[in-house]
């Protein structure tokens, strides 16, 4: 530990004023073993004071330790990679999800707030960024505030930053009505594209009465398919080349209708693994599924859409009659509250809360039975 005094040489006066100030170098060891060295402008005039200023500023830094420096912390732009990389792959998202998050980054958070280091990111600038996002859907708007808060949760786990420097609240959203084909209109459509070829055919079904989704038809396998017992496990799921989980990362097990099942076995094949393949042997891509519903759906003049099938499966699940919580599971839907969207269309539901309403109040009961019982003894 040592304290050195040294002549300091300014110029704030001019040269022609120069005058002598004074530099003290501080070394000193600390508890854990790591060597610590200052070297500062003494606020005094003379190498003494100079010197005991210094004396003091080091039995000060032996007590409480020497003064923290500011934390370095990079812009949003600098850190973006590290986000993707570190956080989105190495939780292992799905392609598509990575794929979002790295152009919600690069069109939207990067030119609105890339050069701001990350704790400098405030609530007005959270604003200025829905502005900025003034002619994109609510479901868009809410998707990059989420990355941007999701980045922020990451940034402060990670040590980056110390806390949240902003509150990022999404906007409020109605759900949509969903789209769905009704009864008549989803005949017309199986017939249409039975009529097409036997893959729009099978497309159809397994859209419509088995609630598969485009990448999970693509990735579908015959090994998936037990004919014996009318069943489907659905276990991955497809986009653009890569082969994941299902959506929700669960398996489930999906009876096969009896027009699915007979689809199925009439198309089965040795052309490959795959359910759905061309005839020379080629899988099917996401376009190729859409384009085959697009031409089945065009004949009978109805929106065309492989998601839509999906929603005609829920809906008249429960326009028959079927518990959420089955519709759900068939669905694979994680969150119940997405289910839900579908069970204003079930008449029983809607019957069984209104009869309700029938039924004698509990209070009511209790005094019919009060009156009986005493008519029964007098």
């Amino acid at each position: 530990m040592s304290v050195r005094v040294r002549e300091y040489r300014s110029w704030d006066k001019g040269p022609e004023q120069k005058r002598k100030s004074w530099e003290v170098d501080i070394q000193i060891l600390l508890p854990d073993g790591s060597a610590w060295r200052e070297r500062k402008k003494a606020p005094v005039t003379s190498p003494s004071a100079a010197l005991r200023w210094g004396q003091a500023r080091e039995r000060a830094m032996l007590l409480n330790g020497p003064p923290t420096t500011k934390k370095e912390v990079p812009t949003l732009e600098a850190f973006a990679p590290r986000f993707v990389d570190g956080y989105a792959r190495a939780n292992r998202h799905k392609p598509s999800g990575i794929a979002a998050k790295e152009t919600i980054l690069r069109v939207h958070l990067i030119p609105q707030l890339g050069t701001k280091e990350l704790d400098r990111i405030t609530n007005e600038d959270v604003q200025r960024l829905k502005s900025a996002l003034g002619e994109k859907s609510p479901k868009t708007v809410n998707n990059v505030l989420a990355t941007l808060s999701r980045m922020l949760t990451v940034a402060v786990e990670w040590g980056v930053i110390d806390t949240l420097p902003c509150t990022v609240k999404q906007l409020k959203t109605l759900r949509p009505a969903v789209a769905f084909h009704d009864f008549e209109d989803f005949e017309s459509l199986v017939t249409s594209a039975k009529a097409t070829d036997a893959n729009s055919y099978l497309i159809t079904l397994l859209g419509g009465e088995a609630g598969l989704r485009c990448g999970e038809m693509m990735a579908l396998e015959w090994s998936d398919v037990n004919l014996g017992k009318r069943q489907l496990c659905v276990q991955r799921s497809e986009w653009k080349g890569h082969v994941t989980s299902p959506k929700g990362g669960r398996i489930r097990y999906i009876p096969l209708t009896v027009r699915l099942a007979a689809a199925l076995r009439e198309h089965r094949h040795l052309r490959g693994r795959r359910v759905l393949v061309e005839r020379d042997g080629r899988t099917f891509t996401q376009k190729m599924v859409q384009d085959r519903m697009l031409w089945a759906a065009r004949r009978v003049h109805l929106p065309a859409g492989v998601h839509i099938l999906r929603h005609t499966f829920c809906s008249h699940l429960a326009m028959r009659g079927a518990p959420v919580r089955a519709i759900q599971e068939l669905a694979g839907h994680q969150d119940l509250s997405t289910t839900l969207r579908y069970m204003h269309l079930s008449p029983a539901a809607i019957e069984g809360a209104i009869r309700l309403l029938d039924q004698p109040a509990i209070g009511e009961i209790l005094e019919k039975k009060k009156s009986s019982v005493s008519k029964s003894h007098k």
